[in-house]
């Protein structure tokens, strides 16, 4: 099972979805980016520290939890919402960078996007 979290946008989360209902659905039917799991097991959502981009903070609070609760990430997932905000909402994340720096840092694969829809 692969053990994920999901970074929401915390700008547009509950304007372009509520209570990130689509990523549920995804998960449950392993669409979009979650196709590439067998199982996915969800072991946090959060946002991403809002703008200008407070990933980084956010992440290592995310990954220390998870750990000391048993359930370390192996995949972040940056919600449809982010790869959204990046097109079209001036979102200053910039991913390719974000994604290295990431990999390195925590260990983790990280992912842009979730759901198809």
């Amino acid at each position: 099972m692969s053990r994920i979290a999901i970074l929401y946008c915390k700008r547009i989360q509950d304007h372009s979805c509520i209570a990130c209902a689509k990523c549920y659905k995804g998960i449950a039917e392993r669409d979009g980016e979650f196709a590439q799991h067998d199982e996915i097991g969800l072991v946090a959502m959060t946002d991403c520290g809002d703008c200008p981009g407070l990933v980084f903070p956010r992440v290592k609070l995310l990954n220390e939890i998870t750990s000391n609760l048993d359930r370390p990430i192996e995949t972040l997932h940056f919600g449809t919402c982010v790869k959204l905000a990046m097109e079209t909402a001036e979102c200053p994340i910039d991913f390719d960078d974000i994604k290295a720096t990431l990999e390195s840092k925590f260990g983790i694969n990280v992912v842009l996007g979730t759901r198809s829809y």
